[in-house]
């Protein structure tokens, strides 16, 4: 069955729905409530002052319209309810007064005046509820009404025919209800034990799915054969680490170790390296390169901005300028003589190791022997962007990394299809990045701290929450450097960056920031990852509550990138657990830990990782034992039916097929 085969839907109707990421009959059955608002028929004598409540009764007077300005339209009569006579008023509702009439039986929702007499109403229910009536809340948009939405998930409902998902035998393991109940309830739940049951198959069903695909994708890489084994001897890799100018920390040390044993087995490596802010992962990644090189192959590094692979790059060959290894960079701004060479190149063998943006996942970049794809920032690439790269030679090992840090407990569950390093410790030579809030009348405070660093020849990032003045309480770019220049002296000079700009414009920026000429570099988000300026000793964080835990540590770690003390400056003047978390830790995995506590999942998991990280009902930390439940519970299930290749289920079987098409 079709979308377009419900009744009452029309070539717009499709389109809104679409516009909501409604497709199909099963998305629109699976387009669940945000929340419920609850309407309980009350007493008005039980009321408390100034509380929404819901009340019964009739219409007992005529029904005057008034037509307003342009301000609104109004609606008043009389309503009786628990034997007394209330006034009632309802705005900008001008279509209700030709439905309303004396003795009309109503449910009204709003707020009673009880001095004035006076009940001003937000909602009302043409029929007299004898019940509790509890209603979805969707977010649907401008394009398409509530109602009309309701009506056609309610349609599909009735209509459509509802197939099971989990296997029959984990429905009864856990007397878990159908499908079609679940659904039918979750959209128009009339008691809080059904809902509760509800509620629980469709997260374990998510979850399993989920698990599904992670634990199968896991027996995939096992089973896959890497082309060769990278033999590297503990002299190859001492004389490549002897190019490096320190010390590898423990955790680095801990990672390459795990990379170098992945080269050494007879399948494809998969890993992802998780580490905190200015641990260093980008080393080891060189390094893995390199090792890669001397063993004959070709490597490839890949940045999700221009600025990011031409620090990789500038950082590569400072480090590495003595090494007998052609290393090239690609990105959109490569000139289109220089692209054409490196094509040529590339092919005949010529390039030992290319850096680069989205540039290198062009048809036109082809290796000879590739045997290396180094994904930096992973979650910012799409799984199709991802395989196109590790596509490009065969059996490649593929090494992820991320800024992102992740409680062990899960990046184990999420991640459970790659190997996975901890990099937790960070070069000794880094000193904690001391961070302070302030309000925003000590202002004067938080500038004598900006015009010490910058009398002491350092710089100074300012971040901002938006590029133009959306909201009247918060501090746009331009904003904040007519508010800062009032304490400057007047041959600072200051940058202004953000995502708007060209990339020539942000690349000119960054640059005369990273080179000295600008003193202070204002900037939206677009600075939280990649831009690395050693002598940047100070943040200033405007609207900082408005920024989630993880990105305020990310942003926090564009400072501290040397041996000079460095401090952070959250400017707000709202109270904030998650800001007095930062105040007191530098740990990005402590800071993950409280994010996903006190925010949920969505903002440090909200990437899509193989194609659905991105849950409808199912919650990562307040599911945590669902999660780890549905894991064990797909092991087993992949176990038993894997070698029948899922005969009996078309719905898992149709999964593994999908995988196998874009592997």
């Amino acid at each position: 069955m079709e979308l377009k085969e419900l009744k009452g839907i029309g070539s717009k109707t499709l389109a809104s729905l679409r516009d909501l990421g409604i497709n199909s009959i099963d998305d629109l059955v699976r387009f669940y409530p945000f929340r419920y608002n609850v309407y309980k028929p009350i007493n008005l004598n039980n009321l408390t002052s100034n509380e929404t409540v819901t009340i019964i009764g009739k219409v007992v007077s005529k029904v005057s319209f008034f037509r307003g300005n342009k301000v609104s339209n109004i609606i008043r009569f009389s309503f009786e309810t628990c034997n007394r006579i209330i006034n009632v008023t309802i705005f900008n509702q001008p279509y209700l007064s030709k439905q309303l009439y004396i003795n009309k039986e109503l449910t009204l929702v709003g707020k009673y005046d009880e001095i004035n007499n006076i009940f001003t109403v937000s909602k009302v229910i043409n029929e007299k509820l004898d019940h509790t009536l509890i209603e979805g809340v969707y977010h649907v948009g401008t394009n398409i009404k509530k109602g009309v939405l309701v009506n056609l998930i309610n349609e599909a409902l009735n209509q459509y025919d509802i197939k099971e998902v989990i296997p029959d035998y984990i429905n009864n393991q856990y007397e878990l209800i159908s499908l079609k109940k679940a659904l039918s309830i979750i959209h128009n739940p009339t008691n809080n034990n059904d809902y509760k049951k509800a509620l629980l198959k469709l997260k374990y069903e998510e979850l399993f799915v989920f698990m599904f695909k992670i634990n199968l994708l896991k027996i995939r890489k096992e089973l896959s054969e890497s082309f060769v084994i990278k033999d590297i001897s503990d002299d190859m890799l001492n004389e490549v680490k002897s190019l490096i100018p320190f010390n590898l920390t423990n955790g680095q040390n801990e990672a390459l170790k795990d990379i170098i044993n992945d080269f050494k087995k007879l399948r494809r490596m998969n890993r992802l390296v998780l580490g905190d802010v200015g641990s260093g992962k980008t080393i080891v990644a060189f390094l893995s390169l390199i090792l890669n090189s001397k063993c004959g192959y070709q490597g490839t590094m890949i940045a999700p901005t221009e600025v990011l692979a031409q620090q990789h790059f500038n950082n590569f060959v400072n480090i590495f300028k003595d090494l007998n290894i052609k290393v090239s960079l690609l990105t959109g701004s490569t000139s289109l003589n220089e692209k054409k060479q490196i094509y040529k190149d590339l092919r005949n063998g010529n390039i030992d190791i290319l850096i680069g943006t989205h540039a290198i996942l062009e048809d036109n970049v082809i290796f000879e022997n590739l045997g290396l794809v180094v994904t930096d920032e992973q979650h910012r690439f799409g799984v199709n962007q991802r395989n196109s790269l590790r596509n490009k030679g065969k059996h490649v090992d593929v090494l992820y990394m991320s800024a992102t840090p992740i409680p062990r407990t899960y990046a184990l569950t999420i991640y459970g299809d790659m190997d996975i390093s901890i990099i937790k410790d960070k070069p000794s030579n880094r000193k904690k990045i001391k961070t302070y809030k302030y309000d925003f009348s000590h202002m004067n405070d938080v500038m004598n701290i900006v015009n010490n660093e910058l009398n002491n020849k350092h710089q100074v990032y300012m971040v901002a929450p938006l590029i133009e003045d959306e909201e009247s309480d918060l501090n746009d770019l331009n904003n904040i450097k007519d508010t800062i220049s009032k304490y400057l002296d007047k041959n600072i000079k200051v940058g202004i960056l953000h995502g708007k700009l060209k990339n020539i414009e942000k690349d000119k920026i960054i640059n005369d920031f990273k080179e000295g000429i600008t003193d202070i570099l204002i900037s939206t988000t677009v600075i939280e990852v990649g831009v690395d300026v050693a002598n940047a000793t100070c943040m200033v964080i405007f609207n900082a509550e408005r920024f989630g835990l993880s990105t305020l540590h990310q942003l926090r770690g564009r400072v501290g990138r040397n041996d000079l003390e460095s401090k952070c400056i959250l400017l707000s003047d709202k109270d904030s657990e998650r800001l007095d978390c930062l105040v007191k830790s530098n740990d990005g995995f402590y800071i993950s830990e409280m994010d996903l506590k006190l925010r949920g999942s969505g903002d440090l998991f909200g990437i899509r990782q193989h194609g659905d990280m991105e849950f409808k009902i199912a919650n990562l930390v307040q599911d945590n034992k669902i999660l780890l439940q549905t894991k064990k519970d797909s092991e087993e299930f992949i176990k038993n039916n894997i070698e029948n290749n899922f005969i009996n289920y078309p719905y898992f079987k149709a999964i593994v097929e999908y995988l196998i098409n874009n592997d």
